[in-house]
C-alpha cells in the first residue's frame, strides 16, 4: 500500500485500514469494531480526532439560545 499504513482506533485498537491518499481532511471515518466516529484532522501524517455528539449538540443549543 503506497501512502498508507496501519491506523489503530484510539478507542479499541482495531486496525481501521485507512489509506492516507483515500481520505480528505474533515472526512468522518468510523471504526467497524466499536462504531466510534473520527474526523480526519490531517492526512499526512494521518491524524484522527474523535467526534463527540455531545459537543455538536451543545454548539447547536448555544446558537439557538443566543438569538
Amino acid at each position: 500500500m503506497i501512502g498508507g499504513g496501519m491506523v489503530l482506533c484510539p478507542e479499541c485498537d482495531t486496525d481501521l485500514d485507512i489509506v492516507e491518499d483515500e481520505v480528505d481532511e474533515g472526512e468522518i471515518v468510523s471504526c467497524p469494531e466499536c462504531g466510534t466516529d473520527f474526523e480526519v484532522v490531517t492526512t499526512n501524517p494521518l491524524e484522527l480526532n474523535r467526534v463527540s455528539e455531545a459537543e455538536d449538540d451543545d454548539e447547536e443549543e448555544a446558537g439557538e439560545d443566543g438569538d
